[in-house]
């Protein structure tokens, strides 16, 4: 069980480093996409700011 709990948060993981990194022309930055993409998780839960921009990335 704990092995498919990991299977599933590493997919929403990785579903959103590549909806972030498609998505990174609407938002309001400019530079830094490697690391805004990888470190998603963090960002979205610690910054507004992010969390706007990062709805905005995903509304494809």
């Amino acid at each position: 069980m704990l092995q498919l709990a990991v299977l599933a948060a590493g997919a929403v993981y990785v579903y959103g480093v590549w909806k972030f990194w498609t998505g990174f022309n609407r938002t309001n930055f400019s530079n830094g996409r490697l690391h805004l993409s990888l470190l998603w998780p963090v960002f979205v839960i610690a910054n507004k700011s992010y969390r706007q921009n990062f709805n905005r990335a995903l509304k494809g």
